[in-house]
């Protein structure tokens, strides 16, 4: 099935506020956040989108709901609405993207790269996201091609990954020589998740400074001059909690 009927799962839909991290950081956003996701990585900072356990708390919504809380948001002033999750390739967002379109707002969405819709190729920018070594999961590299064959020449595409040690940045590495094509954008990773209600959870600044020193060394000493070495401004910002 497709189409506008679908109801989609929403964890939270929030903003406006900046976006935290790849290509569009610093640019002002809405973020439509849909529960529900193929993968568990060890480091996950959105369990509560992520794990069945607080599918209660995730709503079905239809689009034109959704697009009514998108829009009061905004104050009716087109933007980037980011779609994000968990993984929110799972959810039938092709009607809500084409609604948000007729009002003139663009559409960015973060995946993994594990699952391919034909919808992608009505994105304005699609970040493919395959997760290191560090966080447990193995990617399928034939469907993220598949990913990027579904997209076409419709969205900016680009590349971020999470890197937390040698093993993550080798694997940045190798997966960006994959798809030569593609922009990079590098980030160190946030090792203190918080409770998935807990607000107030703080992070180690500490750890992530130092591990994005350490990433901008590695990039400088092995000459990898395209790739765009940022942090999670959002996380330097406020921290872990929900809703900004």
């Amino acid at each position: 099935m497709s189409g506008v009927s679908e109801k989609i799962r929403i964890s939270e839909i929030f903003g406006p506020t900046i976006q935290g991290e790849g290509m569009l950081i610093g640019q002002p956003t809405v973020f439509v956040r849909t529960g529900g996701c193929d993968y568990r990585c060890s480091w996950c900072d959105t369990l509560h989108a992520v794990d069945s356990e607080y599918r209660h708390n995730w709503l079905a919504m239809e689009v034109e709901t959704i697009w009514s809380q998108v829009h009061y948001l905004s104050g009716g002033v087109p933007l980037t609405v980011s779609l994000s999750g968990g993984n929110p390739a799972i959810q039938p967002l092709g009607g809500l993207i084409k609604r948000g379109k007729q009002d003139g707002y663009r559409f960015a969405i973060e995946t993994q790269g594990s699952v391919a819709r034909d919808w992608f190729a009505d994105l304005d920018f699609l970040v493919l996201s395959p997760k290191p070594p560090s966080s447990g999961m193995k990617t399928d590299w034939d469907i993220l091609a598949d990913c990027l064959a579904t997209a076409g020449g419709g969205p900016r595409i680009g590349l971020k990954f999470v890197v937390f040690d040698d093993a993550d940045y080798a694997f940045a590495k190798d997966a960006a020589a994959r798809l030569p094509d593609l922009p990079v954008y590098l980030q160190p990773g946030n090792h203190t998740p918080p409770p998935p209600d807990d607000d107030d959870a703080r992070i180690d600044l500490d750890g992530i400074m130092d591990r994005m020193l350490w990433l901008v060394d590695k990039v400088t000493a092995d000459r990898w001059f395209y790739a765009t070495v940022l942090p999670q401004l959002h996380v330097l910002l406020w921290g872990n909690k929900r809703g900004v």
